[in-house]
């Protein structure tokens, strides 16, 4: 024991930053957890290289890596030199043999045992993607290092429960036999979460059965009543993602009055008819006026700014996702939280899990996530040879990327995913020992475009950040928005459809027709110098429109959906939209219009990338 304390001290002392608080003192149980991260990230190339030689080695006899010619080869050169770049497109052949039933070795040489579904497009389009049964013991272990690490930056944690929105959708099967379902659907019917052992650092205020429950509004509330009920319990809020927190929230605004009720009186609402969430419920819940009595005076007044401290006073922390899309929501998560950090502790997709926030209390804007070298073999394409289209030849491996430079993702699985594009773009930010720590950039490709013109997701939410501003004034902010590149006029434009929030209804009635004409030319002012010049000197793009929605119309949104088979957990709301029904759900929802009113500036010789 002495010599295991002996290593958590200097491993809790690495994984910190030199400026770090002072540290909680490493506790024995994580210091077997915290040893493992230092090793595996002393040596990331010797352990790449052994993770492609197994992957290569197991996979043998498949038939793709046949069609490519490595005839059993295991060794990076002959990989690097004989399998190519891979997109969704180029391996769906392959995949739907599998959904159909065929059961040789076409992707993996072990059993695909489910296919994991992607949030798939704007379209509603779901990718499905094959898994393996021991790729869950590589989830179970990314989850089981998340804790050892926050215990460095938050003590105190095994002393209360988390307040976490988990939540599954109902699988579907494919024509072979396969279930089909979102990995964290798969993940939480998994024995590895059902059966789970008790852990006082992840001890959720949610019973596991209204976590397993399909219904969304009967799983909403069970978890929501629960919390509740044990609000002095709970130190931690959370949910996958920022929408799906606020979500929850938005469940409290329209349902406290039926929650305070049920809480007086001790009774589960005839809403909720699993009976196995019921239970459940039955065994949390006990009659207690005084706290119905505090729910109705926090959520009567209207007052929704800092609901999340005033209802759990002991929350230490957000545990929720807030890089890539999710950041336009920090500031209405600190609207609603009292300014609480928020942790992005994971970083992880469909295909595979990749790697954690070694720094969970750092600021939203600094998170950068340590990909861990035992979960795949990583690959990374230079963003200027992406940009040209790129080839396997420019691919650079996990311990040659170097700082400040972006690059597309491109992993190498375990369940036969090869030199597969994610579709990912990371920034190098740093390193932990010798591995590399990315800042999540953003999704590629996801571009509004009228003409010559290309406008990505990071570019379109720093132009709705400084329209935003415009807003403060007023006591309003923009909760939620999408677009479209409306191409029915001549020339297009770019629509932005807008959710506003307002601390008060007056505030929101407030924001006058002029401000936000304002904010439309705002907007165009942040766009890059192609669109610019498009606008100004070709003619080419119309002035900019923002519409207005009503308020719970991205709540609609959502529901549609995840009525078309989305998952809850894996909803983000698409930055760009071309699917008819919900540009028409978003038009049959708008309160006002507004056009830029002049031209943005642009003056010729300015660089496009400016």
């Amino acid at each position: 024991m002495a010599v295991m304390a002996e290593v958590s001290t200097t491993a809790g002392a690495a994984l910190r930053s030199p400026a770090s608080p002072a540290p909680a003192p490493v506790k024995e149980g994580d210091a077997e957890k915290l040893r493992f991260i230092e090793e595996m990230t002393s040596d990331v190339d010797a352990v790449q290289e052994r993770v492609l030689e197994e992957i290569l080695a197991r996979n043998a006899d498949t038939e793709y890596l046949s069609n490519c010619g490595l005839a059993g080869a295991t060794d990076r050169a002959t990989f690097r030199a004989k399998v190519p770049m891979a997109t969704y497109e180029d391996l769906q052949p392959y995949i739907r043999r599998i959904a159909d039933g065929d059961r040789s070795p076409i992707l993996s040489g072990h059993p695909v045992s489910e296919f994991l579904t992607s949030s798939g497009t704007s379209a509603g389009e779901r990718k499905l993607m094959p898994t393996i049964e021991d790729e869950l013991n590589r989830r179970q272990l990314l989850y089981s290092l998340q804790m050892p690490v926050m215990n460095l930056y938050v003590p105190g944690m095994d002393k209360g429960k988390a307040l976490h929105f988990l939540f599954v959708k109902s699988e579907t099967k494919t024509p072979g036999g396969l279930a089909a379902r979102p990995v964290l659907t798969s993940y939480y019917k998994s024995t590895h979460f059902k059966n789970r052992p008790f852990d006082a650092y992840n001890n959720y205020t949610s019973p596991t059965a209204a976590i397993l429950c399909a219904d969304a509004f009967q799983s909403m509330y069970a978890q929501m009543v629960c919390g509740l009920v044990q609000r002095h319990d709970v130190l931690r809020v959370g949910a996958v993602f920022a929408s799906g927190l606020l979500r929850a929230i938005h469940f409290l605004q329209l349902n406290w009055e039926q929650l305070a009720a049920d809480i007086e009186t001790g009774a589960v609402t005839p809403r909720v008819t699993d009976p196995s969430v019921r239970e459940a419920v039955a065994d949390i819940l006990r009659p207690d006026p005084e706290l119905a009595a505090v729910i109705r005076a926090e959520c009567s007044s209207g007052d929704w700014a800092g609901i999340i401290t005033r209802i759990w006073p002991n929350t230490k922390y957000l545990d929720v996702i807030v890089t890539g899309a999710m950041a336009q929501y920090i500031p209405t998560l600190k609207f609603y939280s009292g300014g609480l950090p928020m942790a992005c502790t994971m970083y992880a997709s469909s295909e595979c899990y990749f790697g954690l926030n070694l720094r969970p209390m750092c600021d939203p804007s600094e998170v950068s996530y340590t990909l861990m070298p035992n979960m795949c073999y990583f690959e990374f394409l230079p963003m200027d040879a992406a940009a040209s289209g790129g080839d396997a030849s420019q691919l650079v491996d996990l311990a040659r990327v170097e700082l400040g430079r972006e690059y597309e993702l491109v992993i190498t699985t375990y369940a036969g995913l090869n030199r597969y594009r994610v579709g990912d773009v990371l920034q190098v930010t740093g390193f932990h020992n010798s591995a590399p720590q990315f800042r999540f950039v953003r999704r590629k490709n996801v571009l509004l475009s009228i003409e010559s013109d290309k406008t990505d997701e990071a570019e379109l939410q720093r132009a709705v950040e400084r329209a935003s501003a415009l807003l403060r004034p007023h006591g309003a902010t923009v909760v939620e928005y999408t677009s479209q590149a409306y191409t029915k006029s001549i020339p297009g434009h770019y629509v932005v459809y807008w959710e506003l929030l307002a601390r008060t209804p007056a505030d929101g009635e407030a924001v006058d027709r002029e401000t936000l004409d304002q904010c439309c030319l705002q907007m165009e002012e942040a766009l890059n110098s192609v669109y610019r010049q498009s606008r100004v000197a070709d003619g080419s793009i119309g002035p900019l429109e923002i519409r207005v929605v009503r308020p719970g119309t991205f709540e609609e949104l959502m529901d549609y959906a995840i009525s078309r088979g989305a998952s809850i957990n894996q909803y983000k709301v698409p930055r760009c939209v071309t699917f008819p029904p919900i540009i028409e759900l978003l038009d049959s929802r708008v309160v006002s219009s507004h056009f830029s009113p002049a031209l943005p500036h642009w003056t010729p010789g300015q660089r496009n990338d400016d």
